[in-house]
């Protein structure tokens, strides 16, 4: 059975890095940050309805209802382009929330969603809509207050502690698809550290040659990319299956590959790695983020534990 992606697939998530490269490269990263840092936002609504018109956030939704008519294989290509270029924005709720809100499918609306532990939530501030904890109730965004702001690790990542009590972390399928699609951006993301770690190790010299030349980091890479390329793999193979115990393993292994690329990413780069200049750390903070939403490693871990003791007994 050939599971590599189709020609079809291929030219869909080359024509999204190009959508990407060429909308969001890194000088609008870069300029995003100064924008988030002064205003306290992230989401330019230009680029979201340049998204809805490419069919970003309708990619799952039937044709006769608007949409263009894909399954998650696709969505989980997409959403893997969209972690390599490091775009902000509740991009997993809104493309959950084409169909049920107004606007979503479109890129016309913002939507944000209670992925997170606890009362916290992305992009409340930036947001028109909140999804419910199961993914049908949508309240307006203004109904849970402006929120109390919480500070976030990632620049491009603003947190609001909403001002109701007990709202419950999202379950079911409905988490499911959030945290295969986060396990996509994670998967984006570690990838792309492979790439500027190997590009360094190239240019950077010491002792006279490329310090790729030397043992330690040749370790370092080759660790990257094995870890960024079973991720891969366990995201993948969840896409097609739909198995929420594969997902569960799919959102473990992406996120620990972001987290722990970016970290040997930043040690390739030495002391420029600590910089603010260099965009290592935009990578470490959001996989930090990411990590904790829709799924953490210890429900992953739990999820899987319970799979396992299923099969057993």
């Amino acid at each position: 059975m050939d599971f590599q992606p189709t020609q079809d697939q291929r030219d869909l998530r080359a024509g999204v890095r190009d959508l990407l490269a060429g909308r969001y490269g890194r000088e609008e990263l870069r300029a995003s940050v100064d924008r988030a840092a002064a205003t306290g936002r992230s989401v330019d609504r230009a680029l979201w309805r340049e998204l809805g018109e490419a069919g970003f956030f309708a990619l799952r939704l039937p044709e006769d209802e608007g949409g263009v008519g894909l399954g998650m294989p696709e969505a989980v290509l997409v959403f893997e382009e969209a972690g390599r270029a490091l775009l902000p924005g509740p991009l997993v709720a809104t493309h959950l929330a084409a169909g049920l809100v107004a606007g979503a499918a479109e890129g016309e609306a913002v939507v944000t969603a209670f992925d997170l532990e606890g009362p916290l939530v992305a992009h409340l501030g930036e947001a028109d809509a909140v999804l419910g904890a199961d993914g049908e109730p949508v309240e307006p965004a203004g109904g849970y207050g402006a929120g109390e702001p919480v500070r976030s690790a990632d620049p491009l990542t603003p947190l609001a502690r909403v001002l109701l009590p007990g709202e419950p972390v999202a379950s079911g399928a409905y988490r499911d698809a959030g945290a295969l699609l986060t396990a996509a951006l994670q998967l984006g993301s570690a990838l792309r550290t492979v790439e500027l770690a190997v590009r360094y190790a190239k240019e950077r010299e010491q002792f006279g040659q490329p310090i790729g030349a030397f043992q330690a980091v040749k370790h370092l890479c080759a660790q990257m990319l094995v870890r960024a390329e079973v991720a891969r793999t366990a995201v993948y193979a969840a896409a097609v299956t739909a198995d929420p115990a594969e997902v569960a393993g799919a959102k473990l292994l992406a996120d620990e590959a972001a987290v722990r690329n970016a970290r040997d990413c930043l040690q390739v780069h030495g002391g420029m790695g600590f910089t603010w200049e260099a965009d290592v750390h935009l990578h470490l903070k959001r996989a930090w983020v990411r990590a904790e939403q829709w799924r953490t490693a210890a429900q992953a871990e739990e999820a899987l534990a319970a799979e396992l003791l299923a099969v057993v007994e």
